[in-house]
């Protein structure tokens, strides 16, 4: 099982960026697919969630409005569309997968919870300047 996640990168404040997660070993339609964030000096926090099953998506305030999170199940990849990125968006980016089959649907996130994740890829680095 492996995730690949890619797409980071510099950009300026009120710009985009899109960052995609290759999932391979497993199927994508078994699996909800979170993408977490962690910036310098900070705990690592959950910023979407996607069901690779029916679609359902889950944000976080702080990203609500600005990232769309989407999935193509024929590629098993999952996508972050991030907008109107803030300075405070800078992190390392980080997508992991929870089977959906016995998993819970929390409040907030839906079914991806930082310590409840089967399996994490290695980070990708956004930096938004000012």
């Amino acid at each position: 099982v492996q995730l690949q996640a890619s797409g980071g990168g510099l950009v300026q404040a009120g710009g985009s960026l899109t960052l995609s997660c290759a999932a391979s070993g497993f199927a994508l339609d078994e699996y909800a697919l979170g993408w977490f964030r962690q910036a310098p000096g900070k705990q690592r926090e959950g910023v979407s969630c996607i069901s690779g099953s029916d679609g359902s998506t889950f944000y976080a305030d702080s990203v609500k409005g600005r990232f769309i999170v989407s999935r193509d199940n024929a590629k098993n990849t999952v996508f972050l569309q991030m907008n109107s990125l803030k300075p405070e968006d800078t992190a390392v980016y980080y997508c992991a997968a929870i089977m959906l089959a016995g998993s819970y649907l929390y409040t907030g996130l839906g079914y991806c919870h930082i310590v409840g994740m089967d399996y994490w890829g290695e980070g990708t680095l956004v930096t938004v300047s000012s």
